[in-house]
């Protein structure tokens, strides 16, 4: 599932598990956008760096679905 817009604070579901990230930082890098994402609740735990895919003027993370499917963002 695709998204308009990436936003900081959104909340994402890793597919397969389950787990919940929060978007903490997003930045471009030269021609990809890359987003990094902090498995909620788990503070001490390592960051993960994803880029970006993007169709049309939607943006998607591969691996992840929007935890929030009924909000339009």
């Amino acid at each position: 599932m695709s998204v308009s817009k990436i936003q900081i604070g959104q909340l994402w579901k890793k597919d397969g598990t389950g787990d919940i990230y929060l978007v903490t930082r997003l930045y471009s890098e030269a021609l990809n956008t890359m987003v990094i994402l902090r498995k909620s609740g788990a503070e001490g735990e390592a960051q993960i760096r994803v880029r970006v895919d993007r169709a049309g003027s939607t943006q998607n993370i591969p691996g992840f679905s929007p935890a929030q499917e009924d909000e339009k963002f």
